[in-house]
């Protein structure tokens, strides 16, 4: 693995991870076969500072914590430990946040697809076996 990481390789990195690329990114503009977690941990033995995960969480809420203003979607099982909503602020008018309601429109039309092809499929195995 050591190969992969020349001097320029090496340069390169630290400007994207300055720039708050992605390990991901970093990876893939450098190419070479260096991985994700290649990028990582050649980041970790140069000492570059680590960053805040990309990933936003919200606080959470339980259910009694929740008001009309917070998003209402479920992480984990009900009745469960660590079961929480999001709690972020929602879209106006709606019980969602903006990344969790296009989430739920994607699976609507997810369902909606799966539905349509099982119809055809029913149609075409009435029509061919009757």
């Amino acid at each position: 693995m050591s190969g992969l990481w020349t001097d320029g390789a090496v340069v390169r990195l630290t400007q994207l991870w300055n720039e708050g690329k992605s390990a991901s990114e970093i990876a893939e503009t450098l190419g070479n076969g260096i991985t994700r977690n290649a990028v990582i941990g050649k980041a970790h033995r140069i000492g570059l500072k680590g960053r805040p995960s990309p990933i936003i969480r919200g606080e959470g809420c339980s259910i009694h914590q929740l008001t009309d203003r917070n998003c209402r979607w479920p992480f984990g099982h009900p009745g469960s430990p660590g079961f929480y909503f999001c709690g972020k602020k929602v879209v106006p008018g709606g019980s969602y946040c903006e990344p969790h309601k296009q989430q739920s429109l994607d699976q609507v039309a997810l369902e909606r697809d799966r539905k349509r092809r099982r119809e055809k499929a029913g149609e075409y195995f009435a029509q061919t076996f009757s």
